[in-house]
């Protein structure tokens, strides 16, 4: 893998760093808290995204950004001869190929994905192959034995068999579990078997009286059926009998019924020849009563015509005076033309005085605010020119005959009373002049006579020509209202015309008196006209009295004869009320007996399907047992193998670590040989992982700081590669993190040229610290630095050029004070 460049916006104290990274020994340097190992954290975020930053998401971006400032990390870098761009946000994800324009995964989980299956690593592991973190080195020197293979195993992925091992026995303690609780919910198999014959024995014994119930059920239904006939026969006759009683009190009340109409029938001929020796003596007195009704109403007609009249002649009345009044608003309109003429040029002459003082009163208002605001300026000039030469005065009485004179900047000397003189004199005549200026001010507080007369006059002018306005208006509204004036007239005129006609249409010869004695006379001869109206009625009816007398009679007549057939019907009748009882008794005996054969049959029958319901729970119950039996059996096996993947987990842990130690030490023997130019010829870790240098293949069981800091290295290298090899990677990357914080200067030098020695190996080296003092033994150096004013990163990039001073290019961060 090989690092070509990294952009970095708003991604925490860097707001806008771009770096270059090239071939050989490259140095970020720069003090604790500028932002050195956020740029390792923006490489591994661009790569795993969130889960490779410190703390949350939201930590992420640049507190001085905007409010809508997008957060984004690009990391250009090789891998397998295909280079790779991502460009990683927050929420967002792009991955590029070989330069290509269209991304080839698109989300933040997707872009993980092919990442990590593109590198063949995941985050773990590409940390502990590609980085050594913050005094890693010295601390693996420090290390006990069983501590460093930890360390060795943890770095090396070891520690996942431990969590698969813990996987295996956590499932191996779930079967455990499951096992326990299985057999705790299991029956007991001879209580099952038992509950199986219970059940089968109570079965056999239901169905047993269910047989007796049905035969019971039959032998009932039998003796029902055998009486059934005779009972419903003695049914039949008893409703027949029912029936021809029903009949016969029908006939009986149909004749009593027809007696008593032919009876009122009866009365009502007699009342109708009463009714006809009644009406002759009322008909004689009645003879006289239509002419008197033709009479009256004639006067009624001829009464309300004369109220209409009376309405007629008091409208045509009001249509009158309403009529004078129109004409003569009509003969005052005759004259609103001219007065129209005369109240216009009265208008206009009224305006053009009106508009004539308003401009003489603008002019005369403007130079008395003119006048004011130029007494003012005065004033307020020679108060500041009063207070010039007052203090100027001051300061040459401070200052005496050495002073310097404010117009040629000379000493005064025997000037010096002149001058105090001539300021004196300047200041009289300003007091002077500013005395006038005020008392002209004065004067101008109160408006002038004149400015007073013209808005006076001008008041009075605009009140006369309102008051010309108005009469204006009234006379234009006259004008336009004497057309419709007209047309009201003529249509006036013309209604009091039709009142006229129509009156003249009206009949007369109304006559009250008459009117009203012919209404008293009716109101007497009303009752008895209703009376004689009665009688009348009641006499036409007679022919109907003697037909319906004689249709009622011939009913009575056939009424009694039935009354008479059915009577002898009911006497000639067979029914016995005794007989129908016994039968009655013997039919409700046997239908009681089949009901409760039935019911018994009912209970029997569900006492059946109980026992069958028992019998199947208790199958079921033993088919439940078997298949429990048959889980257990398969979570034992279960569990046995997870106990055998225990232990060989444990077996496989133990061989890796037993293979671990040569490999290591076969890696980093050619490493040592390497870089000490085949002085050291090997490197051995022993069972207790402690090392051992073999010079000329004598072991060395001391050894100086220097070989302790190349041994340490060495073993780290080691291990790099291991993961490298494994994942199917070259190792063409190393980035180390604050190794030297413990060691001294000698030591760094020594660790400097070493690494200076692996550049065949390593085709890029990084190195992290915040000491100065290594600059000159680096190829590249990225300087960081933190900028208090914008509150981020600044990023300075230079290449070594011997002892002399470094070329630098230096990368500031755009925006950052926004």
């Amino acid at each position: 893998m090989r690092l070509h460049t990294l952009k970095l916006e708003n991604f925490r104290q860097h707001a806008d760093t771009q770096i270059d990274f090239h071939s050989g020994l490259t140095g970020i340097i720069g003090p604790n808290g500028s932002g050195k190992s956020t740029i390792l954290e923006a490489i591994a975020w661009a790569i795993y995204g969130n889960a490779a930053a410190r703390g949350t998401r939201d930590s992420i971006r640049f507190y001085r950004a905007k409010p809508r400032a997008s957060v984004r990390v690009t990391l250009d870098f090789e891998l397998g001869g295909h280079g790779y761009r991502v460009v990683r946000g927050l929420t967002t994800a792009d991955l590029y190929l070989d330069g290509g324009s269209a991304s080839i995964a698109t989300t933040t989980t997707g872009v993980t994905e092919l990442l990590r299956k593109r590198i063949g690593m995941s985050r773990d592991e590409f940390f502990s192959t590609y980085f050594t973190g913050q005094k890693e080195l010295s601390v693996m020197a420090a290390m006990g034995p069983s501590e460093r293979g930890q360390f060795l195993s943890r770095v090396l992925g070891y520690e996942r068999l431990r969590g698969a091992q813990d996987l295996a026995r956590r499932r191996r303690q779930e079967f455990v579990a499951e096992i326990g609780g299985l057999r705790q919910g299991m029956s007991d198999a001879v209580q099952i078997t038992a509950r199986v014959g219970f059940a089968r024995k109570a079965l056999t014994s239901a169905e047993q009286l269910a047989a007796a119930a049905e035969r019971r059920k039959q032998e009932a239904d039998r003796a029902l059926s055998a009486i059934r006939p005779t009972w419903e026969s003695s049914q039949q006759e008893r409703e027949r009998l029912q029936a021809l009683l029903v009949d016969l009190r029908l006939a009986e009340a149909e004749h009593a019924a027809h007696r008593r109409e032919l009876e009122r029938l009866d009365r009502d001929f007699a009342e109708t020849a009463a009714a006809r020796e009644t009406l002759q003596p009322l008909e004689e007195g009645l003879l006289s009563f239509n002419s008197l009704v033709s009479e009256f109403q004639r006067q009624d007609a001829l009464a309300r015509e004369e109220g209409r009249r009376s309405a007629l002649i008091r409208e045509r009345g009001a249509l009158s005076e309403e009529l004078r009044g129109l004409q003569e608003r009509q003969r005052r309109m005759e004259q609103a033309p001219a007065l129209e003429g005369e109240t216009i040029e009265a208008l206009k002459t009224k305006r053009e005085q009106a508009v004539n003082t308003d401009r003489e009163l603008e002019v005369r208002r403007t130079d008395w605010t003119r006048d004011q605001q130029e007494a003012s300026t005065k004033r307020e000039t020679l108060r500041k020119q009063y207070a010039e030469l007052k203090e100027q005065r001051e300061q040459l009485k401070r200052a005496g005959p050495d002073g310097i004179c404010p117009t040629c900047m000379r000493p005064l000397g025997t000037n010096f009373q002149s001058v105090l003189e001539l300021l004196g004199d300047q200041m009289e005549t300003v007091l002077v002049d500013g005395r006038y200026y005020k008392d002209r001010l004065e004067q101008l507080t109160q408006r002038p006579e004149e400015l007073v007369v013209l808005e006076e006059r001008r008041r009075a002018l605009y009140e006369d020509l309102t008051s010309v306005e108005r009469r204006l208006t009234k006379i234009q509204v006259a004008i336009q209202e004497k057309a419709q004036l007209s047309a009201e007239l003529q249509a006036k005129e013309k209604r009091e015309a039709l009142l006229t006609s129509e009156l003249d249409t009206i009949p007369a010869g109304y006559d009250a008196h008459s009117h009203q004695s012919i209404r008293v006379e009716l109101e007497r001869l009303g009752p008895i006209d209703q009376k004689a109206a009665r009688l009348r009625m009641q006499i036409e009816r007679e022919p109907q009295i003697i037909s319906e007398r004689n249709r009622v009679a011939a009913a009575l007549a056939h009424s009694a004869e039935l009354v008479s057939v059915l009577s002898a019907e009911r006497a000639t009748a067979a029914f016995s009320e005794d007989v129908f009882l016994r039968l009655r008794d013997a039919h409700a005996k046997a239908a009681a007996e089949l009901h409760a054969a039935e019911l018994q049959a009912a209970s029997v029958t569900s006492t059946m399907q109980g026992a069958q319901a028992a019998l199947t729970a208790a199958e079921n119950a033993a088919r439940e047992l078997l298949e429990r039996q048959k889980l257990l059996d398969e979570l034992n096996i279960q569990r046995r193998l997870h106990e055998e993947l225990d232990r060989a987990f444990s077996d496989l842990r133990g061989d890796l670590n037993a293979e671990m130690g040569p490999e290591l030490s076969d890696i980093a023997s050619a490493l040592l040989g390497e870089l000490t130019d085949g002085r050291y010829t090997r490197l051995q870790l022993d069972e207790h992982y402690d090392v051992i240098v073999h010079e000329d293949e004598i072991a060395k069981p001391v050894i100086s700081g220097g070989e302790e800091d190349l041994a340490n290295l060495v073993l780290r290298l080691a291990v790099s590669q291991m993961i490298a090899e494994r994942a199917g990677q070259p190792l063409s990357l190393l980035i180390l993190d604050e190794i030297f914080g413990s060691l001294d200067e000698m030591r760094r030098a020594s660790v400097l040229a070493l690494l200076r020695q692996l550049k065949d190996r390593f085709e890029q080296v990084i190195v992290i610290t915040h000491i100065e003092s290594v600059r000159e033994a680096l190829d590249r150096m990225i300087t960081v630095r933190y900028d208090d004013t914008t509150g981020s990163s600044v990023v300075e990039q230079s290449r070594s050029t011997g002892r002399g001073k470094p070329e630098t290019r230096r990368t500031e961060e755009a925006g950052a004070a926004d």
